[in-house]
């Protein structure tokens, strides 16, 4: 009995240092109490959100981000090749002709055949179809490349090209001796000028009709211009009444380099030694100015009054010289010239050369006597 009572004791002697001190009303608790922080519960809830577990993302979300990354990379690789393809075909397209491309892709476009002989092992046979697999998409996007252009080349050669290769009949056999003089049209034998208050005006040259009626015994006449047709018939038809033009040629006969129709004298089917080209403009507008006679360009003030013109009557003398003695070159004579006046030239020349005949008969008859 008196260990129960002493265990007793013992274990109420140690609840009471446990227990915590007890509170007690004074003067200095009343007068300072404690502060305490003051937390939002904004910032609580907040915390307690940056504190839960992160959740994991479904796998359909997962897998389709990564088919947009690839469908994304997939598309600018595209893009890249296909950009890189036109950068290389304009670098071809200008710095190599279509028959130069030809000829350096041959090999490539031969690589796709490939042909396995009989005592080729299978490991070389089975290189060569892995090549030749490989370079089926090169091969085909050069042979598409090559038609593509071929293509283009032959309408633009419609637009730019004269219409034939041969832009008159065959010279008849009894005139292959003949000549072949031709007219530009505008400035050189008529002139013709537009305005709104009034539309067109067309004036003959002074002395064409005389110019061409006594030509016409010596030369094939052909009207060479860069206009349309349906201009130069009409201008031509009430032009030559007496029919001593034989062909016209317009717009559709030209070539066009640079912005502007030239006149090609190689597609006249008529031999380039027996051609003549009187032109105003006849080096700006022709490919072969070495067959150019020039003359001044004619041309009417506003008033519709001409300045004397004798031009083409001034050439008749030079062209009738030319169509009898018939020299083996024209393109040689013209040369001689050096692009001066042609007409007061040749007057010159023949007075000079009259002067010498003359001088030489005087010596004859001097040492006759």
């Amino acid at each position: 009995m008196a260990s129960i009572m002493h265990r007793s004791r013992i274990v109420s002697m140690i609840c009471r240092s446990q227990r915590p001190p007890r509170r007690r009303f004074s003067t200095d608790v009343s007068s300072n109490p404690s502060k305490e922080s003051i937390i939002s519960s904004q910032s609580i809830i907040t915390d307690q959100a940056a504190a839960e577990p992160p959740t994991e993302k479904p796998v359909e979300e997962v897998t389709g981000g990564q088919e947009r990354k690839a469908w994304g990379f997939l598309k600018y690789a595209i893009v890249g090749s296909l950009t890189s393809a036109s950068v290389l075909a304009g670098y071809a397209t200008y710095a190599y002709s279509l028959d130069e491309i030809e000829q350096k892709t041959k090999t490539l476009r031969e690589s796709v055949n490939y042909t396995a002989g009989d005592d080729t092992s299978s490991v070389e046979k089975y290189k060569g179809f892995l090549y030749s697999a490989a370079m089926t998409v090169p091969v085909k996007a050069a042979e598409l490349y090559l038609d593509m252009r071929r293509m283009i080349e032959e309408q633009v050669k419609g637009f730019t090209e004269p219409t034939s290769d041969k832009l008159l009949p065959d010279l008849h056999p009894a005139e292959q001796h003949v000549f072949t003089l031709v007219l530009d049209l505008n400035e050189t034998i008529i002139y013709s000028d537009w305005k709104r208050d009034r539309g067109w005006r067309t004036f003959k040259r002074p002395g064409v009709d005389d110019f061409l009626q006594h030509l016409a015994k010596f030369y094939e006449i052909v009207v060479y211009s860069d206009q349309l047709n349906m201009y130069v018939d009409p201008v031509v038809e009430r032009l030559d009444t007496n029919h001593c033009i034989r062909y016209r040629l317009s717009r559709g006969a030209t070539k066009y380099q640079d912005g502007k129709h030239y006149r090609d004298f190689t597609k006249l089917n008529r031999d380039p030694a027996k051609i003549i080209y009187v032109s105003a403009h006849g080096f700006e507008n022709s490919l072969q100015p070495e067959n150019c006679v020039p003359v001044k360009p004619f041309m009417m003030d506003d008033k519709g009054d001409a300045p004397l013109d004798t031009a083409l009557l001034d050439l008749i003398p030079f062209l009738e010289y030319v169509a009898r003695a018939s020299p083996a070159d024209i393109r040689t004579v013209l040369a001689s010239y050096e692009k001066k006046d042609i007409a007061k030239e040749f007057i010159e020349r023949s007075k000079d050369y009259q002067r010498r005949m003359q001088e030489q008969r005087q010596q004859g008859r001097f040492w006759r006597r």
